[in-house]
């Protein structure tokens, strides 16, 4: 542990900060499967993966580099993408420039990564490094695995092998190519609240099975693999906006094909039908997001004609996301590898609890902090955090007697002072006891059964409960 002085100082910075938390926080959008390139093509990923820095504290970091540096351009961010196996040359990977957008975002996007055939790996992940263009490093950050592949499966898809299989509730990405040309692609995506067809910015929906008596404000969302034919909903994962519910058709050649309804599978070829309509689709007309009506077809009733700006292919996103404050201390250091909390186990009760916090990327300089209090921490492997949950009084003595509950956000504290925050809380509940001598403000009736009482008593008794913020 730190000496007093120290402590007090470190508690005081932490307050400011959940006060006015100025988190950097560097996004990951990346498809979750790559075709592989053969020979001398280079199969370019698609949608290209996508880097977006935010948080009030990239300005702030900027402003003091300026400051020290006296120097204009040394605060921009710069970055290098390029796959885990490459090794550490920079030229071996593709330079990220950021340019920010109207919400203040820095935004960057690596378009032209491919895997080569002579790389035999079944998966793989994308390693981005961040640095100021005054040459300091800001840190290493992982995308999630992604599976390689050779080709968009053309053969039904079993649920056997789920592999290549796309669920309900998952995140995908749409995009377009007019005639097959990779000049032409364009994703659909999401703009001053309306939907586009972006040739630069892609957008990650969650595609959700819905009732098939669902209406646009309001559906009831069922589990499992989407299939053709179903009636889903897309929601974009950043903005919330949705489209009306629609039935997804798969396309062969040109054509919705309506009585299909196997599994839809990775970089399938498919066309959104707005559910209720006469024959008319999701389509676009240049980056505009319109409605198509397909012709029928007398010869053959379970198909419909479409134009090109119907047929879109779908493909399974991922997103990983790194936030750190380095408010209160200027840190050198790279501020990798930062930990992700995955799950919270508490164990034992009362003056003897402990937390164990699982995630990854855990190390020995870490400390665990709730709210403002720095716990006992033992770090026990990479993916695990042991902490003695500190003792509610030590929230200011007034808090023990309170008759609600208390909850603080769990921080991660590395020992030069750099913050990880996470979407984790840990809550305090009271016991059913008072001051002695002072007068209870009971909230249970007098003539309440007993045993009830001394159930939510006994039950109360460890003093915590755990939740997770959504």
């Amino acid at each position: 542990r730190s000496n007093p002085y120290q402590t007090n100082s470190l508690r005081d910075g932490v307050r400011r900060y959940l006060q006015l938390p100025a988190d950097q926080t560097v996004l990951i959008l990346h498809a979750k499967v790559a075709q592989k390139s053969y020979g001398n093509e280079k199969r370019f990923f698609c949608p290209p993966p996508c880097v977006y820095l935010s948080g009030p504290g990239w300005k702030l970091k900027q402003e003091q580099i300026k400051d020290r540096d006296l120097g204009e351009m040394g605060f921009r961010v710069c970055g290098y993408m390029g796959l885990d196996s490459m090794g550490s040359s920079l030229m071996e990977t593709q330079k990220l420039s950021f340019e920010e957008q109207p919400d203040a975002k820095g935004f960057g996007c690596a378009k032209a990564l491919y895997i080569s055939d002579a790389d035999k790996r079944k998966h793989f992940r994308l390693v981005l490094k961040l640095f100021f263009s005054n040459g300091q490093e800001i840190g290493t950050f992982h995308s999630k695995l992604i599976k390689v592949i050779s080709k968009p499966s053309q053969k039904k898809q079993s649920l056997k092998n789920t592999d290549l299989c796309i669920s309900s509730g998952s995140k995908v990405s749409l995009f377009n190519r007019l005639r097959s040309q990779t000049v032409s692609t364009r994703y659909l995506s999401v703009e001053g609240g309306a939907f586009i067809a972006s040739a630069r910015q892609w957008a990650a929906f969650t595609l959700h099975l819905a009732d098939e008596h669902c209406t646009r404000s309001e559906f009831p969302l069922r589990e499992g693999y989407i299939r053709y034919g179903s009636v889903v909903q897309l929601v974009c994962t950043a903005t919330g906006i949705t489209l009306p519910p629609l039935i997804i058709r798969k396309v062969t050649k040109q054509y919705a094909m309506l009585d299909v309804d196997e599994p839809i599978s990775q970089l399938h070829k498919c066309a959104f039908q707005f559910q209720g309509s006469d024959r008319m689709y999701l389509c676009l007309s240049t980056e505009k997001v319109i409605q198509f009506q397909a012709s029928p077809c007398p010869k053959e009733a379970n198909r419909e004609l479409l134009n090109d700006g119907s047929c879109w292919t779908i493909i399974g996103t991922e997103m990983v996301e790194y936030t750190f404050s380095e408010s209160l201390a200027c840190v050198r250091e790279p501020v990798s590898p930062v930990p992700l909390i995955t799950a919270l186990q508490l164990t034992g009760g009362g003056d003897v609890a402990m937390l164990e916090v699982q995630g990854e990327h855990f190390h020995a300089h870490l400390k665990v902090w709730f709210g403002d209090v720095e716990a006992e921490t033992m770090y026990r492997s990479p993916k695990s955090l042991v902490c003695v949950v500190p003792d509610v009084s030590a929230f200011g003595s007034d808090w023990r007697w309170l008759r609600y509950p208390i909850t603080v956000p769990l921080l991660l504290i590395r020992d030069d002072g750099l913050i990880y925050s996470s979407s984790f809380t840990f809550t305090y509940t009271p016991e059913q006891s008072s001051i002695p001598g002072q007068q209870v403000l009971s909230d249970v009736p007098q003539d309440s059964d007993k045993l009830l009482d001394s159930i939510h008593q006994e039950f109360t008794r460890t003093n915590f409960h755990l939740f997770m913020q959504s």
